[in-house]
């Protein structure tokens, strides 16, 4: 995922606008995953009309959180979400670390964006 465009200029579209805040909130994010994660913040409703920055962090977190943690499995076992959050937050927090991002407080209200 390109950073920003090839000649330099400030971004033309959503994609662009969502691709450039999510390369700079997790700089060390590979492209393959930066571009699941575009594509899920440009597909959710909720974010459409969300600040590019504000819809690449919640879609980055959501992503995170389902794809690289036992999340999902906590929900089928019947924890409840809150409660399966506060079991993942650190191995969260490992993975946005590794992509350079900041990690997430035990309570951010914030955090509310819960698809992939």
């Amino acid at each position: 995922m390109p950073a920003a465009r090839q000649d330099g200029g400030a971004p033309r579209n959503r994609r662009e606008q969502v691709a450039d805040a999510l390369a700079r909130l997790a700089r060390r994010l590979p492209g393959f995953e930066a571009e699941a994660i575009v594509d899920s913040a440009l597909a959710s409703p909720g974010l459409r009309g969300a600040a590019p920055e504000t819809a690449a962090r919640l879609t980055l977190v959501a992503y995170a959180r389902h794809v690289f943690t036992d999340y999902d499995d906590l929900l089928a076992e019947g924890y409840d979400r809150d409660s399966a959050r506060h079991f993942v937050l650190d191995e969260l927090n490992a993975v946005l670390a590794g992509w350079g991002a900041a990690p997430i407080p035990e309570a951010d209200p914030a955090d509310d964006a819960d698809a992939p």
